[in-house]
């Protein structure tokens, strides 16, 4: 009786997963902190500190000059490659790499979908949303990008929220995905430690990436992921500190109380982050969501709901009818004017996203482990989309009826507008204590995932780090948020000039996240899925080729055991005798004729 190959007898034809040992560094509890990644960062962390609070002014005009250069000599780049990133997430979801699964082939996901969202969400744009959820869409209202339309018109209110959605919506996730699926892939599938080197493995090899280079990425993406997240620190503290006031708790809020509200959330954060993904994160992740549905919810029936409803097709179908143009709008299509808009909203976001990816690529590739390709791609670029989409057209589309309406939001500072619509609804001293309070939530689950991250980064790609090293980043994250509002003396100066420095640090990760999709394609190309399918195909191909030279047209193709497991992965000669990759006797009796 003819033998049926075991499972162990085919896995041997196929190439192995690297190391020997997969998901050797998952498994690891913990793994020893990297001393030059983690000295060298902490102590130009310190060096900053102390440049920006005994030389204020020095810092301040260094940063404004070279984030005047790099938006003069790179905005074109900025705008290339984030379009180019939404194109190759979506090729890789749409092609035959989409299949892949980041993990072993028959690994589950280790987050339910619901609390995957949550954190992603959370994680990726949780500050961001409630703080230019009206005041984006409310500002290309007032003032238009160049050329498009006239102020407080129909048309101005398309451009405002379709550019709205340009900048909230695909590109921003496209770009998250990229590094977040370097760093699953290569985590869960290839068994590499959880680094940003780790993905340059492939180009450079393991002894580069793991040397000078890849400490020097690995030191960049800290710094990276630093001061980007103290930014949205800064600015949900901002907000918090804004309604306060707004809601007459405080006739008004001065630096001091700004840097006591840090303190309390970082001591918050830090708490969370040391308990873990699995229970803080994921915890405070779902508060959110509930959270941020009901203020959107009573926002939506208590605001102009017909109005919104007639934005959500509107807006779907401007930003796709303009998206080439905005797409391609450089300082070339408008001169002076166009050039300062773009360096205060689209070539600031692609940049502020970028440096964000170290954090929010490497936190949403930790929690998608089981989930394949084309999942991670749908779920993240499509699913926080819409969630954009539908949260844009009930704060945006309700202020800028409001403003209609003769409100003043146009006139408040932008972290204090989203408080100025509440108050124009009923309960709004209530709705206002909401927001402030996922305001705190937002801070504190996008902070302590960005501490874990550091964390991570610092202690070897360990996906466990040891609550001493979160703790510190923690600390540190919230005390650059601090300083800089006591440089600002709690005004905009401070958080401009730390997203100066965040933009500047973009640049560079640019051309890592480039060098990234070279990587993980070459990756790719060489997976165990992938390499059964091409043999597969050539088995096939030959088999045809086979039965068509010696018995024309007449044959079929029954898929039978061989009769001796040994003759597994061998090849066959093809008609002129050449070895084209198929077993010989399987061939030769799937190509029988039939009389």
């Amino acid at each position: 009786m003819a033998k049926t190959p075991d499972k162990q007898d085919r896995q041997e034809t196929e190439p192995p997963y690297e190391p020997s040992s997969l998901h050797e560094s998952s498994k690891s509890t913990h793994l020893p902190t990297d001393k030059v990644v983690f000295g060298v960062s902490a102590a130009l962390v310190v060096a900053f500190i102390i440049w920006g609070v005994a030389a204020t002014d020095s810092l301040s005009e260094t940063a404004s000059t070279v984030l005047g250069k790099v938006i003069e000599g790179g905005g074109w780049a900025f705008v290339l490659t984030a379009s180019a990133f939404v194109v190759f997430a979506l090729w890789l979801a749409f092609s035959r790499y989409g299949k892949i699964p980041l993990g072993q082939d028959e690994e589950q996901p280790e987050f339910k979908a619901i609390s995957w969202i949550a954190m992603m969400f959370s994680a990726g744009m949780g500050i961001g949303l409630m703080f230019y959820g009206v005041g984006e869409p409310l500002s290309h209202y007032m003032t238009p990008p160049p050329g498009t339309a006239e102020a407080e018109t129909p048309a101005a209110l398309e451009t405002a929220m379709s550019t709205t959605l340009f900048h909230w919506t695909l590109h921003p996730w496209a770009i998250y995905a990229v590094v977040g699926l370097a760093i699953a892939y290569g985590t869960f599938r290839k068994g590499r430690p959880q680094l940003i080197s780790s993905a340059f493995i492939p180009l450079f090899g393991r002894k580069r990436a793991e040397g000078a280079f890849g400490r020097a990425v690995d030191i960049l993406a800290i710094f990276a992921t630093l001061f980007g997240s103290a930014a949205s620190l800064g600015l949900g503290a901002l907000q918090i500190g804004a309604g306060l006031t707004e809601g007459g708790f405080m006739n008004s809020v001065g630096t001091s109380l700004l840097v006591v509200i840090i303190v309390v959330l970082t001591i918050a954060f830090i708490a969370s982050a040391v308990s873990g993904v699995s229970k803080g994160i994921q915890a405070l992740s779902n508060i959110n969501m509930v959270l941020a549905g009901v203020l959107a919810l009573v926002v939506f029936v208590g605001g102009p709901t017909i109005l919104i409803l007639d934005l959500l097709p509107t807006m779907i179908g401007d930003y796709f009818a303009n998206l080439s143009e905005m797409a391609a709008r450089t300082a070339a299509t408008g001169g002076d004017a166009t050039a300062a808009w773009l360096s205060g909203w689209t070539i600031f976001y692609w940049a502020w996203w970028i440096s964000w990816t170290p954090f929010v690529g490497m936190f949403i590739a930790r929690i998608s482990r089981g989930r394949t390709i084309r999942q991670f791609v749908a779920g993240v670029m499509l699913i926080p989309s819409t969630v954009s989409l539908i949260w844009f057209a009930i704060f945006g589309g309700a202020a800028i009826q409001a403003q209609r309406n003769g409100s003043d939001l146009a006139d408040r500072a932008i972290e204090g507008q989203l408080f100025g619509l509440l108050d124009t609804l009923p309960l709004g001293a209530v709705l206002g204590v909401i927001a402030m309070l996922l305001v705190a939530i937002f801070f504190v689950s996008g902070a302590d995932a960005a501490s874990i991250v550091m964390g991570t980064l610092s202690q070897r790609g360990t996906i466990h780090p040891s609550r001493g090293v979160v703790v510190f980043w923690g600390a540190v994250m919230g005390a650059i948020a601090a300083i800089m509002l006591l440089v600002g003396d709690g005004g905009g100066d401070a958080l401009s000039g730390i997203q100066n420095i965040t933009i500047i640090m973009a640049l560079p990760f640019m051309l890592v996240m480039v060098l990234m999709c070279v990587a993980l394609v070459k990756d790719l190309r060489h997976d165990p899925l992938i390499r059964r399918d091409i043999r597969a195909i050539e088995a096939i191909e030959a088999a045809v080729d086979f039965g068509r030279e010696n018995y024309g047209d007449d044959f079929f193709m029954p898929v039978k055991p061989v009769d001796d497991a040994d003759q597994v992965g061998r090849e066959v000669p093809n008609g002129n005798g050449n070895s084209n990759g198929t077993k010989p006797e399987a061939a030769e009796k799937a190509a029988k004729a039939e009389s």
